[in-house]
């Protein structure tokens, strides 16, 4: 079994350990379990015991914090779905949609404190360092989630713009993940900086890498092919073709992003513009690129090599995927 397996098990139990099943009020916990349980890889929690595990952490130490990501990732998600008007969550009916908006909000809340109560078992000044972090980078997705609601209406969006979003609602969690993770392994700060600007950069790869593969993706079950399409998210794809595509091909995009239609005919023609101005090789180009400041941070953590292999293939797995 790989230490990503190993840690994803671990998670598993301490889940399963902290569950919300039968918890009262029935109304306020059952949807908090009912999210958890539809959860995919427990990819945020995994990379804060990564980062213990660079530094020989104790992965006992870590779990319960790790944990914490787990809870917020999840109120995000509750909140961020009733924001979106979601139907499906992985597949499944969204929190709002099961029961009602007002659960999903209060639920909602509810995942907050218990992320926030998930580290209490810390010493006093990593539960102050690590808690500082976490309310830092909670802030700033608030802050990206609020210029990603306001690009719906924002006539132009630059690429400066567009990736200040991603970093703060993708970028700074994987960093902060990965940070708090080594501060409670006692790792020097100058590593455990250079490890949140790994991550940091490795989220802004990740999300310009699902908006690759929003498009040009193989098929998932459960997320509809070329969503950002038919919601007009003027993603990387978008923002790239305005910048490559000829002015007739611009003013086209700019037609069709100005209905809000799953019409297949403006899925087609849509893709057709991003083909012709190759914005599929600009994004893939772009996505090494913030790979490769990301491994030129890995590189200046002073660990054996043996300890970042682990980051590496995570890396690897978040960037090659292809669904």
């Amino acid at each position: 079994m790989s230490v990503i397996e190993q840690y994803q098990e671990l998670i598993g139990k301490e889940l399963e350990k902290n569950s919300f099943v039968g918890v009262e009020p029935k109304g306020l916990y059952e949807p908090c379990d009912y999210i958890l349980s539809i959860g995919g890889k427990r990819l945020r929690p995994v990379i804060v015991m990564l980062g213990s595990y660079v530094f020989d952490g104790n992965p006992e130490n870590v779990v319960k914090p790790a944990l914490a990501i787990e809870y917020f990732h999840n109120f995000s998600l509750m909140h961020d779905d009733i924001m979106d008007e979601a139907p499906l969550r992985r597949g499944k009916e969204t929190v709002h949609l099961k029961y009602n908006i007002n659960t999903g909000i209060l639920s909602g809340d509810a995942m907050l404190i218990q992320a926030y109560r998930m580290f209490e078992d810390l010493p006093a000044e990593k539960f102050k360092a690590v808690t500082q972090l976490f309310s830092k980078t909670a802030v700033e997705l608030c802050e990206g989630q609020q210029y990603d609601m306001n690009f719906e209406t924002q006539k132009e969006v630059s690429f400066e713009e567009y990736i200040k979003m991603i970093m703060l609602k993708t970028g700074v969690m994987m960093g902060a993940s990965l940070q708090i993770g080594a501060m409670i392994a006692d790792a020097k700060e100058e590593d455990y900086l250079n490890l949140y600007e790994f991550g940091r950069n490795l989220g802004i790869a990740f999300q310009l890498k699902d908006d690759y593969l929003d498009v040009f993706g193989q098929q998932d079950f459960g997320k509809i092919h070329a969503g950002d399409i038919i919601e007009n998210k003027k993603t990387i794809l978008y923002i790239k073709a305005l910048e490559l595509a000829t002015q007739q091909d611009k003013d086209e995009l700019k037609f069709w992003y100005s209905m809000k239609t799953d019409n297949i005919d403006k899925v087609y023609a849509v893709e057709k513009i991003f083909r012709m101005a190759k914005v599929d090789y600009e994004v893939m180009t772009l996505i090494g690129h913030y790979t490769d400041i990301a491994m030129s941070y890995l590189d200046k953590i002073l660990v054996a090599d043996e300890k970042k292999e682990q980051l590496k293939e995570l890396a690897a797995s978040l960037i090659d995927r292809q669904i």
